[in-house]
Order: structure tokens, then sequence, then C-alpha cells
């Protein structure tokens, strides 16, 4: 019974991390339609921000979030004028052309770090309660990704870009003939989302260290939870990303972690038989 509730409370931990790297996610590919294979790289390359701003220039971590979050944001906006404004309506030069943008930052990466570096954790300490033990960091994380999502709506509901973010993604041609440079809201929106990777690998990078693969995993995670979820639903993310990321946490506790991914496909297989556009799906016009 102790493990189950230890691996619940890790779980939390885990569906925190995989919310806000989904978030990006629902982002490009939900309001953009854009299959972004490069979004794990993203993640990786917020971690290993956080690495040379903690521990090379031993600036603090708020820094390092701040500083993940603006470097991937800046490449993901280089990456949508360069390349990934020449294949909208081309989905599968798009998936094509972006993971071999991920090929080429891993092995950047992998030239320069190719074995995994540690990043010392901000948050040391952890609370005890009834022999369960929470570090006070994975507190923070919970917390943390709570407050993105909650800015997250904010920003895309409530302000001025996420209404003619929305205006475009509902029609573009008449939004374009209002006088909204359509162009400018697509690398904005890019760069934010790939920013959320940046940040999601941020905060991953203290318990489990930096290395060139760090985001393969989370990149089918993440695209299982937006899946599941909606693409466009925040709402959603925030449900499936509890379920993914619970479900794999506590079936590796009792199993192992390749048992816990197999059973997880099953069930998301499942789930798209009967649900195909997610659990919470949005109306489109």
């Amino acid at each position: 019974m102790m493990t189950f509730i230890s691996q619940i409370i890790n779980g939390f931990n885990q569906s925190s991390i995989l919310l806000v790297a989904t978030m990006g996610l629902v982002i490009i590919f939900g309001y953009m339609n854009v299959t972004n294979m490069a979004h794990g790289s993203m993640i990786m390359l917020g971690g290993v921000s956080a690495y040379i701003i903690s521990e090379v220039f031993h600036l603090p971590f708020a820094v390092s979030i701040a500083g993940a979050f603006l470097i991937t944001g800046l490449f993901g906006m280089l990456i949508e004028k360069l390349l990934i404004k020449r294949l909208y309506s081309k989905p599968t030069e798009t998936i094509l052309a972006t993971y071999a943008v991920s090929l080429i930052i891993t092995e950047i990466v992998r030239l320069k770090y190719p074995l995994s570096q540690n990043v010392h954790m901000p948050i040391p300490g952890a609370a005890s309660a009834g022999g369960v033990t929470i570090p006070y960091y994975n507190i923070f994380v919970v917390l943390f990704s709570l407050a993105i999502l909650v800015f997250t709506l904010f920003f895309f509901r409530k302000t001025i870009f996420g209404k003619k973010l929305g205006a475009v993604t509902q029609n573009r041609t008449m939004t374009e003939c209002l006088g909204i440079k359509t162009s400018a809201v697509d690398t904005l929106t890019f760069g934010y989302g790939s920013g959320l990777a940046g940040i999601a690998g941020c905060v991953l990078a203290p318990t489990t260290g930096v290395s060139y693969d760090m985001g393969a995993s989370y990149l089918t995670d993440a695209f299982m939870t937006n899946v599941v979820g909606g693409v466009q639903s925040f709402f959603g993310t925030l449900i499936s990303s509890g379920i993914i990321g619970e479900g794999r946490t506590v079936t590796a506790g009792f199993l192992n972690d390749t048992w816990a991914k197999i059973l997880l496909f099953v069930i998301v297989i499942i789930l798209i038989r009967f649900r195909p556009e997610g659990l919470f799906t949005k109306e489109r016009r």
C-alpha cells in the first residue's frame, strides 16, 4: 500500500512536467496543425540551457527557467521563420522537416555533451507524512505547472494576441482581410509552444540530469497526452497528463517502465478507437 501511495505522489511530479510539455504541443499541433517532431529536442534544449545557466554560469534556478523559455522560444521562432512557414498545408513534408531538425539538434548536443550532465537540486529537502516522503522540489514543480497552465489560459483567451490566434484558427483568409498579420501570429505562437517545451526540460533537469536523448521519451508521452485530451483542449490536457503520468508511474512501480509504456499504448489505442478526437473535443466551425 505504501508503494502505491508513493508512486501516486511521484506521479504528480511526472504528470506536471508532462502537462507543461504537452501544452506546447496543444498550441503547435492543436492550433497551428503542425506535427512538430522537434518538440522533444526543444525539451532537451531546455535541459541544456538549465545546465549551462545553473552549472556553468552559476546563476539562480529562476534565471534558468526564464533563460530556457527564451532560448527555446527564440529557437522555435527561428525554425518557424526559416522552415515551417514554407510547409503549411504540407503535413508530410512538415513531419520530415521537423524530424530532420530534431536529428541535427540532437547530434550537435551529443557531440558537445556525450554523457549525462547533472544539475544541482534547486530546492533540497523533503517532507514526511505517514511514512511517505515528498521532496519539496516535487511540490514546487506541481504548483509551478499549474501556474503556467493558468497563465497560458489567460494569455490565449483574454489577451488581444489570443483573440487574434483564435481568429486565425477559425478563418485565416478572413483574418488576413481584416489586416491582421497572420505570419507574425504564427511565429509568436510557435515560439511560445517551443518555450513551454524548454521550461519542461528545465524543471526536469534536476531530477533526471541532462542528456541528448532526454526529450525522446517525453515526445511520445506528450503526443499521447495531446491525442487523449483533445488537440485543442487545455482542460483535456490537464486531465490526460494526469492519466498518462500517473498510469505510467504507478505501473512502473509494480512492473517496469517498458510494461508501463506497453499498457499505456494499449489503453490509448482502445480509447482512440471509440473517441478518435480525444476525451475533450473542442467544436470547430
